[in-house]
């Protein structure tokens, strides 16, 4: 029998997690689906930053640096965001950005590789890779003398041989949400000879991560998606405990020096992973980032990030079985797996007639009705992408159901094609 909102809202009042919803300030009429963009706000970040300004800043003025820890922010957020990506205490810490923390480990496990395999020159990923990885990438390949190579998502294994490295990867494509398995990618790279670095931002808080388990080498991740760390929230880094003794970080800034307050003119790097610091950490920042974090964490004892992709898998097949259901005959096609086991915590989707297939347009006519997705503009011939994320601690089975039945009314009326909705429109 095809399913029915009544059968959303039984499942809605079945979910232990449901609860969970309430952490967040969420607008009437609205269903979001692009948390994998920007999470929501949690209710407690406003009165935390209001708090961080009248009291910490305002009053304790440069007191609480001490008084109220702010100095220690980068390794207390870093250690709860380290329970959800399966590394100890201590492994982690909150600073700067994804771009800055990539360029960070990049240049840490290239230098690395120099010290035991000169030959080996290649930094390998995937040719669907998030630009900014590459761009990274490219600029550390010309100034280390090293070449970047570019290959599909099913060549990457084979790619793996005696030039390479380091693999670098997304652990979910941010344009389709497929998911690479970390544990068997980087086991076949360390019997090639090559270090492994995973960029976390499409699914540290979404899907579960063992970074540890999988015997990763490096990983960075983003602060402000399905972490809920407010717009440009800062990111994080984590290096294997085996390599943090063997070298520095070409960021040589005074937070990552063994005695910053020293004020040393000689730079000497901190212990463990602190030396991955550089500057001063963004603290009104970080201390929404750390109510973000504390949203994923108030999951534990439901069952933690395995509850939340259990949820995660759950919402996206009812995305896909709804899409299948109401809106049959109008071009779509699934872009990101049917496989769970290969899949993010988003649903992606094409439509015929490539770049003229109103994928733009369709997004902005659901936002406009209160369906918050985005859209991918194709490459090199690709078509374009409507693309949806699906965060499991605010998002019900019923948004699913009312997400669906207006892309349904979108397309099904046409509504896309008014030309408010055109790209020129938006230009304009």
């Amino acid at each position: 029998m095809p399913l029915t909102r009544d059968d959303c809202t039984a499942l809605d009042a079945a979910d232990a997690l449901a609860p969970l919803r309430e952490q967040f300030e969420l607008p009437d009429r609205v269903v979001y689906l692009d948390g994998n963009s920007l999470g929501a706000l949690p209710r407690a970040t406003a009165a935390r930053v209001q708090r961080a300004l009248r009291d910490e800043w305002g009053r304790g003025l440069i007191r609480s640096w001490n008084d109220a820890h702010w100095i220690d922010l980068p390794q207390r957020v870093g250690d709860k965001i380290a329970r959800l990506v399966g590394a100890a205490p201590g492994e982690l810490v909150v600073a700067d950005s994804t771009s800055v923390n990539l360029y960070k480990v990049l240049s840490a496990a290239l230098d690395l590789q120099r010290q035991r395999s000169p030959a080996r020159r290649v930094v390998l990923s995937e040719r669907s890779n998030f630009p900014t990885d590459l761009y990274i990438a490219q600029s550390l390949a010309r100034d280390k003398g090293c070449e970047l190579r570019l290959v599909e998502f099913d060549q990457l294994a084979g790619a793996l041989d005696e030039q390479v490295a380091v693999l670098m990867l997304t652990h979910v494509n941010y344009r389709t949400g497929q998911l690479h398995d970390m544990a068997a990618l980087t086991r076949h790279a360390h019997e090639r000879g090559a270090l492994t670095v995973w960029d976390l931002a499409h699914s540290a808080g979404a899907v579960p991560v063992d970074l540890n388990a999988a015997g990763a080498d490096f990983a960075v991740g983003c602060g402000y998606k399905y972490l809920n760390g407010g717009p440009g929230a800062p990111a994080f880094v984590w290096v294997h405990r085996q390599h943090v003794p063997h070298f520095q970080q070409p960021l040589s800034g005074w937070m990552g020096h063994a005695s910053p307050f020293q004020f040393s003119p000689e730079y000497r790097a901190a212990d463990g992973i602190a030396r991955y610091l550089c500057g001063t950490p963004p603290v009104l920042s970080m201390v929404a980032l750390e109510c973000g974090v504390d949203t994923l964490l108030a999951a534990e004892p439901l069952g933690g990030m395995a509850a939340l992709r259990a949820k995660s898998l759950a919402l996206t097949r009812l995305f896909r079985e709804l899409v299948d259901q109401r809106c049959a005959g109008h071009g779509l096609h699934w872009v990101s797996p049917h496989n769970d086991a290969l899949r993010g915590s988003q649903a992606c989707l094409t439509r015929d007639g490539g770049s003229d297939g109103g994928a733009y347009a369709i997004v902005q006519a659901l936002i406009e009705r209160g369906v918050i997705g985005d859209y991918r503009a194709g490459e090199s011939g690709s078509p374009d992408i409507l693309r949806f994320g699906f965060t499991p601690l605010y998002l019900c089975h019923v948004d699913v159901w009312d997400a669906v039945e207006q892309l349904h009314a979108v397309l099904d009326g046409d509504i896309w094609r008014d030309a408010r909705f055109s790209r020129r429109a938006a230009v304009t």
